[in-house]
């Protein structure tokens, strides 16, 4: 099987700010997490904020905010 080593360039919009998250990924990848490989086996070159955005569509200072510590 040839798979093609080509990044490509994708955004996702976190829900909560609406901040932009660009990150490069390969398209075998996505289909690889899209038919039930764990996202962190499928893309571990990304990132932990990079996969939440992906996976919750919330960009990681929003994820963080939501479930900070309250004093």
């Amino acid at each position: 099987m040839i798979m093609d080593n080509q990044k490509t360039q994708m955004w996702a919009r976190c829900m909560r700010c609406g901040e932009e998250v660009e990150m490069m990924i390969h398209k075998e990848d996505v289909e690889r997490w899209k038919s039930g490989t764990l996202i962190q086996d499928a893309m571990p070159y990304l990132s932990a904020d990079e996969r939440e955005i992906l996976i919750s569509g919330t960009c990681g200072p929003c994820f963080d905010n939501m479930y900070r510590k309250l004093d």
